[in-house]
């Protein structure tokens, strides 16, 4: 008797209840683990190259060494056009935000896989974790961005003809759009894995084959009009395009492409979203 009007008195502040319909992101709750989540992007930052050498200085070192390689190969030896722009600023811009859209992407794709042990112990919202990755990854884009504004200014000040413009200002919608984007390509493919898990050796490659499909080495104008159709439905095509024209000037803005990608990256997002939450429910049987 004393045992039922204990268990009566039993107030709990929360309760955990399965998701009512695949597409259901509770953001309050989401809001209530906000403290896990910059739990993680401390992780993510802190201790990524806490046993290296060199530390954060890779954060810089990355973007640097691939535009160097760009320059010699597709520059110097394949002389490959870059808009009259300097070859070192056309790679670089191209670099630092594909850099923040594939890194945000494979750790995400990952996401089941990697953090199998720690979903079946406690439960935390499981955005969590992917969201975390997102956001710890704005800072090493902050850090790289930097870098690309310090070689823009010793550009400027040389003399080079570079005309950053007021598009600037939507710089942070672009970083936004990617994270969005990298979030739904990641979500969606740790989902996929967690039943085919060939599609974790492919990621990799399939990120690489990306880059080259994507006007980073090379710019939107050198495309024959007969591919271009090609770069309409490749989401990042515009961002890059519009991040370079924006800081240098160089390239062109196109409203449909723009549009496309906008549309792309929500159907992606609302997608993995959907699949995401179908197998939260069951991975852990799957793993």
């Amino acid at each position: 008797m004393e045992n039922n009007v204990q268990q009566d008195n039993e107030q709990w502040s929360s309760v955990i209840k399965p998701k009512s319909n695949l597409f259901d992101i509770n953001l309050k709750e989401l809001w209530h683990y906000k403290d896990l989540i910059f739990l993680f992007v401390k992780r993510d930052f802190v201790t990524y190259y806490k046993q290296t050498i060199l530390g954060p200085l890779w954060f810089l070192l990355q973007p640097l060494i691939s535009t160097i390689v760009f320059t010699v190969i597709f520059g110097n030896i394949a002389k490959i056009p870059t808009d009259g722009l300097p070859n070192i600023l056309f790679y670089m811009s191209g670099i630092v935000a594909w850099n923040y859209f594939s890194t945000c992407l494979t750790s995400n794709s990952a996401t089941f896989l990697a953090n199998a042990g720690i979903f079946g112990k406690v439960y935390f919202p499981r955005l969590v974790m992917p969201i975390s990755v997102v956001i710890s990854n704005i800072i090493k884009f902050g850090i790289q961005f930097l870098l690309f504004l310090a070689i823009l200014i010793y550009f400027m000040l040389s003399g080079s003809v570079i005309k950053p413009n007021l598009y600037i200002l939507i710089t942070p919608l672009l970083i936004i759009q990617m994270g969005f984007l990298s979030l739904g390509f990641g979500i969606l493919i740790s989902a996929l894995t967690t039943k085919y898990r060939d599609l974790s050796f492919l990621v990799n490659f399939g990120v690489q084959l990306w880059m080259y499909a994507t006007p980073i080495v090379y710019p939107l104008s050198s495309v024959p009009e007969k591919w271009k159709f090609l770069f309409i439905i490749n989401p990042m095509s515009p961002i890059i395009e519009t991040f370079r024209y924006a800081f240098l000037g160089a390239g062109s803005i196109n409203p449909l492409y723009i549009s496309v990608s906008i549309i792309v990256t929500f159907v992606v997002f609302i997608s993995g979203v959907i699949l995401f939450n179908r197998i939260e429910k069951t991975f852990m049987d799957m793993v």
